[in-house]
C-alpha cells in the first residue's frame, strides 16, 4: 500500500520513536467532506460509546447514529477482506481482540497515547492482522505527536520567530523534497488531506488549544473543523504552488476564526505532510536533527543519561560510562526533581529534559533524588560523550570458551567496536560467539552490512528498493576479514531496523542460529535531510528492505531458528540501564549458550575428522 493509500485508509498516523535512522533506516477514507469532516470520526473514535468531549466547551455537531453508519461504509469500502475474516473469526480470537480494543480506548479516554500505543504494539504482535487495532494504533499515534509537538520549545520558537512566509517556503521545500525522494508516488491532494487531518486532531487537544486559539473564539472551533475541508479539500492539488496557496488560504481562515498565528497553522500542514506518511517519517526540529546525527556518529554533548521518556521528575535508564553524569556520581534510578530553579513536574518531561541541553562546557545545576528519598544537588559539566554500541565482550561459558558480546544500536563507530571486542575474545580463546541485538532498535544501514560482513564469506546480506534508482542497492559480502567462528544471534521482538538486517542475513546464508522471539518488523530505510531554511530537518522513508532470499521484512520481522518464548516487557525509547548477562534468570541466554556449546563441540569434532 503507497503512502497515499495508506492516508487514504485512515488519514491518521504519526511517528512513533523505534529508532532513530539514517539512511538510516532507520485516512477515515476518502470521506465526503462536505458531510461528515474527519474531526468527527476522530472524536468518535477516540471516546467510542462515552460521548465525552475532549475540552467541554467544543460542542459535538454529528450524530453517533450517523457517525457509525458512516464508519460501517468506510470499513466496508476499505477492508472488504478484513470484513470477511471477521466474520469467520473464532469466538475465542474476537473476545482477545475486543478486549484489547475496550483497553485501549480507555486509555485513550484518559489521553494515555503513550501507554495506548504500546498496548496496541502489544496486541498487534499477537494479532497481526487484526486492522481495527491498526487503525487505533495510528489514532494514538497522531494525538501522540500532536501533543508532544505542542510542547515542543523549538517548534513554539519557530512559531514566535519566523514569517508566514519562510514557513510556507519550508512546506514548499519539503513538498519537492517528497516528491523526489519518498519510497512511494505521492498525491499532493493527499499530503494536503494529511495536514488539515494534523489540524483537526491539535484542535481537539486541550493543550493545543490553551497555547494557540483565542480564548474569545473557542466557541469557533467546531464551525471552523467542519469548514476547513471546504477549502483544503475542495479539488484535486495538482502543483506545490497550488498546495501552497491553499495552506495560506486556511491560515487566514484560521486566523480570522480563532485567532490563530498563520505560521501556527501553516505548521501543522508541515507536520502533518511528513509525519503521516508512515510512523518512521517525521520533520526534524533543530534540535531533534542535532540528536539523531549525534546518534549516527555515537556521541553527543550533554550530560550522559539516558532518560524515560513523558516521565516527571526525569528518571534516570543509564549513566554513560565516561561521562560527566557519572563522574559526578549519578545513578540508574536517580530522579531529576530540579533543573537549576525549574521544578521539572511544573513543565512537564519534553521541555525538562530540554533544560539539560547545552553548549560544550556549561555547567547546570541538578535536584537529584535517589530511590532511597535520599535528595542532593550536583553540579554537572556538559562535554562530548562517547556512546559505546558493543558493550560486554566476554566469555560466558568457560569450559568450552563460549563468548559473548551486546550490539546495543548500529552507528558509524560500530564495526571497529566489534573488532576490538572480536580480536580481544579471540586472544581469550573464543571457540563460539553469541552476538546479543535483544533491543535494538537499529541505526545506520551500513554498520549492519559492515556488522554482517565480518561473518559472510559470499552471498547477499540485504537489498534495497526505492522510487529512485540510487536507492536500489545489493549489499554482498566479502570473503577477506571474515571470521568463521560458530555464532549465534539473540533477537526479540524489539530488534528492529539494522539489527534485522543482520539477523536476515545470518538467517538466509544459514551462517548461524537466531534464538529468541521474532524481530520487530521495521523493514523500510529513511534518509536524514536538511532543510534549506530554518536549520530543520527531515526524516523520510526513502527505501525498502529484503533479506538476502528476496523476503520482505516490514510487518513479517526475522524468526528466530530456535523460538523462546519470554514474558512481555515495557518498551523505552531510550536505552536502559545495562546488566551484565546472566545465564540462571535468562532463558534465551541458556538456550543460546546451549546452541553455541553444541556449536562448538560440532566444529572440534569436523576438524578431528579432518
Amino acid at each position: 500500500m503507497d503512502g497515499c493509500a495508506w492516508l487514504n485508509w485512515l488519514m491518521v498516523t504519526a511517528r512513533h520513536s523505534q529508532d532513530q535512522c539514517h539512511r538510516v533506516e532507520g485516512k477515515g477514507l476518502d470521506m465526503n467532506h462536505k458531510r461528515t469532516p474527519f474531526s468527527a470520526f476522530v472524536e468518535d473514535s477516540k471516546f467510542k460509546l462515552s460521548r465525552s468531549q475532549p475540552h467541554p466547551e467544543v460542542p459535538m455537531v454529528v450524530s453517533a447514529r450517523a457517525f457509525g453508519q458512516c464508519l460501517l461504509a468506510l470499513l466496508w469500502l476499505a477492508l472488504p477482506a478484513f470484513a470477511q475474516q471477521v466474520s469467520l473469526a473464532p469466538a475465542k480470537t474476537a473476545s482477545i481482540v475486543e478486549e484489547a480494543l475496550n483497553r485501549g480506548i480507555e486509555m485513550e479516554r484518559e489521553s494515555a497515547w503513550i501507554d495506548a500505543i504500546q498496548h496496541y504494539e502489544a496486541s498487534l504482535r499477537q494479532n497481526p492482522g487484526e486492522a481495527q487495532l491498526r487503525r487505533r494504533l495510528q489514532i494514538a499515534r497522531l494525538h501522540h505527536d500532536v501533543v508532544r509537538r505542542t510542547s515542543d520549545s523549538a517548534i513554539e520558537q519557530i512559531i514566535n520567530t519566523t514569517s508566514p512566509t519562510t514557513v510556507l517556503d519550508l512546506y514548499s521545500e519539503i513538498l519537492a523534497r517528497l516528491e523526489m525522494s519518498y519510497v512511494d508516488n505521492i498525491q499532493l491532494t493527499e499530503i494536503v488531506r494529511g495536514g488539515t487531518a494534523y489540524l483537526e486532531v491539535a484542535l481537539m487537544e486541550p493543550e493545543f488549544i490553551k497555547a494557540h486559539v483565542n480564548p474569545a473564539r473557542k466557541e469557533n472551533i467546531e464551525r471552523f473543523r467542519t469548514g476547513i475541508h471546504r477549502v483544503t479539500l475542495a479539488k484535486s492539488i495538482n502543483s506545490r504552488m497550488e498546495a501552497r496557496t491553499i495552506v495560506s488560504q486556511a491560515a487566514d481562515i484560521a486566523q480570522s476564526e480563532l485567532g490563530i498565528k498563520p505560521t501556527t497553522t501553516i505548521m501543522q500542514f508541515v507536520l502533518g505532510a511528513v509525519g503521516l506518511l508512515d510512523p518512521y517519517s517525521a520533520f526534524l526540529s533543530p534540535a531533534e536533527l542535532s540528536e539523531v546525527e549525534s546518534q549516527i556518529e555515537g556521541n553527543f554533548v550533554g550530560l550522559g543519561v539516558a532518560l524515560e521518556p513523558h516521565v516527571v521528575p526525569l528518571r534516570i535508564l543509564n549513566v554513560i560510562q565516561g561521562g560527566p553524569a557519572r563522574e559526578a556520581g549519578l545513578l540508574p534510578e536517580d530522579r531529576i526533581v530540579e533543573i537549576g530553579s525549574v521544578v521539572c513536574s511544573d513543565i512537564g518531561a519534553d521541555k525538562a529534559a530540554d533544560l539539560l541541553r547545552g553548549p560544550e562546557g556549561s555547567q547546570v545545576r541538578l535536584l537529584i533524588e535517589r530511590a532511597s528519598g535520599e535528595q542532593f544537588t550536583k553540579v554537572v559539566s556538559r562535554r562530548r560523550v562517547e556512546v559505546p554500541s558493543v558493550e560486554d565482550a566476554h566469555i560466558i561459558e568457560s569450559d568450552n570458551k563460549v563468548a559473548y558480546l551486546k550490539i546495543s544500536s548500529f552507528q558509524k563507530t560500530t564495526a571497529d567496536e566489534l573488532d576490538r571486542a572480536l580480536w580481544t575474545l579471540h586472544q581469550q580463546g573464543m571457540q563460539s560467539l553469541i552476538i546479543d541485538v535483544r533491543g535494538n532498535p537499529g541505526g545506520w544501514l551500513d554498520a549492519s552490512v559492515a556488522v554482517a560482513d565480518r561473518f559472510l564469506t559470499e552471498g547477499g546480506i540485504v537489498s534495497t528498493r526505492g522510487k529512485n534508482g540510487i536507492e536500489n542497492q545489493n549489499y554482498v559480502a566479502h570473503r577477506s576479514g571474515t571470521w568463521q567462528v560458530p555464532l549465534v544471534l539473540l533477537i526479540d521482538e524489539q530488534s528492529a531496523s539494522a539489527s534485522e538486517i543482520l539477523a536476515g542475513a545470518i538467517r538466509d546464508n544459514n551462517r548461524g542460529k537466531l534464538v529468541g522471539t521474532t524481530t520487530y518488523g521495521k523493514g523500510s530505510v529513511q534518509g536524514l535531510f536538511h532543510t534549506k531554511g530554518l536549520n530543520c530537518g527531515i526524516r523520510l522513508t526513502v527505501s525498502k528492505f529484503y533479506s538476502p532470499s528476496g523476503r520482505a521484512i516490514s510487518e513479517q520481522g526475522v524468526q528466530p531458528t530456535t523460538p523462546v518464548l519470554k514474558l512481555e516487557q515495557p518498551h523505552f525509547v531510550a536505552k536502559q540501564s545495562y546488566e551484565s548477562p546472566n545465564a540462571k534468570t535468562d532463558r534465551a541466554l541458556r538456550v543460546a549458550i546451549e546452541e553455541a556449546r553444541s556449536s562448538t563441540v560440532a566444529g572440534l569434532a569436523a576438524s578431528r575428522a579432518r
